[in-house]
């Protein structure tokens, strides 16, 4: 499979560790927990969607994207041990390695870790937590100076077993980003229960939302969602409220008809927006003038009809009807 490009260009491939026993979850199968309705390894793989060839090193499972499996020898071995065995999977000269429990990582700190990495002349570029500390599972590195120091290491102590991540580390020259949200992780129910309840704030939960429906049904795309809620709003105030769901679900018919392309999804929410808008000016218009006859019609009937001369009585006549009957009081005047 070909590495892919970021969008500066650096080609690398993805290598997420999602073995571990999980001790501090009671032995659950933490890549398999679900925060905001995915799986942890299925938002990491998310994350890193734009790599060339993407290893996993666990027991293989179904995923929301595809990946290569790998497995280090023998099972349980630890992290070195396991990145030693999804790296001899990869081609490209710059992996991104990852862990498995990562529910904030987003394809864009991956793509700021690979611009620190270009932009350095490092070996490695990792996050930094809240109270900076190194965290080399939320990196990018040099292929080439992690198949220096595992070798060296492998050499040293007759295998990669066991080995703690800081022996790997600590002969790389890194770089640095600090980012106290990506490289938050999950290792307790504690840490499970806070990623759950922070994406449904509301300043996150509808891009998780958006994310999450994406995965399930197997899109890969990004999208406007601006553009689109202002579609629905124009199709529910200026037509029917459940016109807003209705449109929504016909532009994204007639965007993937035309393509399915980000281009064609903009180009069907301009069209009903245009013609909600249409829509909603002729109503308006319609009241306008229906308001307009009403009050004519009341001025109308406010005034005389036609030139017709007023009536007045002749001369001499009593101001009376024709049939009235005559006061015959003997005080009539």
């Amino acid at each position: 499979m070909p590495s892919a490009q970021d969008a500066d260009g650096l080609a690398h491939d993805a290598v997420v560790l999602a073995g571990g026993g999980a001790r501090r979850l009671g032995g659950a199968d933490k890549p398999g927990v679900r925060v905001g309705g995915r799986a942890l390894l299925d938002r990491v793989l998310g994350a890193c969607s734009e790599a060339g060839a993407t290893v996993v090193v666990a027991g293989p499972r179904p995923t929301a994207r595809p990946v290569r499996w790998a497995r280090e020898d023998p099972p349980g071995a630890g992290p070195v041990a396991a990145l030693g065995a999804g790296l001899s999977h990869t081609t490209a000269d710059t992996v991104v390695v990852l862990s498995a429990d990562l529910p904030f990582l987003a394809a864009d700190t991956v793509r700021r870790l690979l611009a620190a990495l270009d932009g350095q002349g490092a070996e490695g570029a990792l996050l930094t937590d809240a109270d900076g500390r190194d965290q080399p599972l939320v990196a990018a590195y040099r292929t080439s100076a992690l198949r220096r120091e595992l070798a060296a290491l492998g050499e040293a102590h007759g295998g990669l077993a066991g080995l703690p991540l800081r022996r790997l580390t600590a002969g790389l020259d890194l770089t640095r980003v600090p980012d106290p949200v990506a490289s938050f992780d999950c290792d307790t129910w504690d840490d499970i229960a806070t990623a759950r309840a922070r994406i449904r704030e509301h300043g996150h939960v509808l891009d998780e939302w958006i994310s999450a429906v994406k995965d399930e049904l197997g899109i890969d795309l990004d999208v406007d969602t601006g553009v689109l809620l202002d579609l629905a709003r124009d199709a529910a105030h200026g037509v029917a409220r459940p016109a807003a769901p209705l449109t929504t679900f016909l532009v994204g018919y007639a965007a993937g008809r035309a393509g399915g392309s980000p281009e064609a999804v903009a180009e069907a929410s301009r069209k009903a927006t245009a013609l909600a808008i249409r829509w909603a000016d002729e109503a308006g218009e319609a009241g306008e003038a229906a308001k307009s006859a009403a009050e004519s019609a009341d001025e109308t009937a406010e005034k005389p009809a036609g030139n017709a001369p007023a009536v007045t009585p002749a001369d001499g006549q009593p101001d009376v009807a024709p049939d009235a009957t005559p006061d015959t009081r003997p005080d009539a005047g």
